[in-house]
């Protein structure tokens, strides 16, 4: 079962047992990807629909630290639940050690050595965590490495 099929069938289960919060927020996640289908007139494969739940997490990420900034508690709480929902669908994510050995690998293979040929050592790094790994935090770990 592919990831959108698997999206549909939870939506219908969310249905059925009146679990409104995560009915409306699989709906938003199956919106975005109806959408980008229409605008490219095909389905998504598995990758392609990886790449729109990684952005809509890191959207809700983002809105969850400006909520918090404000006090607005119950925003931050709604947004809290909605990551959660979202992951479920991403592969598991790799440890901070994992996503480290990786990049290490990685400036290895490329022969990267200084911070400039970050651009280099990014594009080949991305495929590889690609859904399991937040990019600000491989982004940290590449430049501690490249100092």
């Amino acid at each position: 079962m592919n990831l959108s099929e698997r999206l549909n069938e939870d939506m219908k289960q969310a249905m059925k047992s009146k679990d409104k919060f995560k009915l409306s927020t699989i709906r938003m996640v199956r919106s975005t990807i109806k959408n980008l289908e229409i605008d490219l007139k095909r389905t998504l494969d598995d990758n392609e629909v990886l790449d729109i739940l990684s952005r809509e997490i890191k959207q809700r990420k983002d809105a969850l630290q400006e909520f918090e900034k404000a006090g607005r508690d119950e925003l931050a709480a709604s947004n809290k639940a909605e990551i959660e929902i979202i992951q479920e669908y991403l592969p598991e994510q790799l440890s901070e050690e994992e996503i480290q050995v990786i990049v290490q690998q990685t400036i290895q293979e490329t022969g990267a050595s200084s911070k400039s040929e970050m651009g280099k050592v990014m594009s080949a790094l991305m495929p590889k965590v690609k859904g399991r790994a937040d990019g600000k935090l491989v982004n940290q770990a590449v430049q501690k490495f490249l100092q």
